[in-house]
């Protein structure tokens, strides 16, 4: 294969700065959401496991809710929705919110039933040793609980990245929007749309890798 022009490497090299910062979109926007469900997905399940039931209550409305929304109609009501309460939200962050939001009930959910497969002495001893409660979840619990979720994690991730493809629909133009707009231009349907393909695999092969890296490095806890 050459650099000739009208070859698929030249087409490539010429696009390669609309390529690589529709790949920059899709990573940041990936990175973020898969940051913000996590940290609110800790939380939410914490609040699923042991707050007072009102909060239970409201907490598993949401996941519940969250669970059974497409994300496609998620995403659109972010950016569409919000506009309608005078809340204008730019289209990446839009989809940023969209995506942590409906990973955080995934997250939740994992974590409430890996917090509860942790046998209930673990508490009761944190707590004879004279830990308050913040610090039993924190230096007890959880430690114990995250070998568990970290398979589902690693596949709600997986799910985000995949999810950045839905946000071209409110005009954010990450990897596959920018390929489908080289495609528009030289034609190169197949070529194009398997080196998306396999940009998307490789992306995702680390993070099943950096997955698998932290399974290893909490195998010493044992329950």
């Amino acid at each position: 294969m050459t650099l000739e022009p009208g070859t698929f490497l030249f087409e490539a090299w010429t696009a390669r700065f609309a390529l690589m910062n529709g790949l920059w979109v899709t990573m940041t926007s990936s990175f973020f959401s898969i940051v913000l469900a996590t940290l609110a997905g800790l939380l939410m399940g914490v609040v699923l496991s042991y707050a007072w039931w009102p909060l239970r209550l409201l907490a598993r409305a949401y996941v519940d809710f969250m669970r059974g929304m497409p994300v496609l109609v998620l995403i659109l009501f972010t950016y569409y929705g919000l506009a309608m309460f005078r809340i204008n939200v730019p289209p990446y962050w839009a989809g940023v919110i969209a995506l942590a939001a409906f990973a955080t009930a995934h997250v939740a959910e994992n974590l409430r039933g890996a917090v509860q497969s942790v046998p209930a002495g673990q508490m009761e001893a944190a707590k004879a040793i004279g830990l308050n409660f913040p610090k039993r979840i924190w230096y007890v619990i959880v430690p114990q609980a995250v070998r568990r979720v970290l398979p589902p994690w690693v596949n709600t991730c997986l799910e985000i990245v995949k999810g950045t493809t839905l946000l071209s629909v409110i005009g954010v133009v990450e990897l596959l929007l920018a390929s489908q707009q080289v495609i528009a231009r030289n034609y190169m349907v197949i070529d194009f749309y398997l080196m998306a393909a396999m940009i998307y695999i490789v992306v995702n092969f680390s993070i099943a890798q950096l997955g698998a890296l932290l399974e290893r490095r909490f195998s010493y806890i044992r329950y």
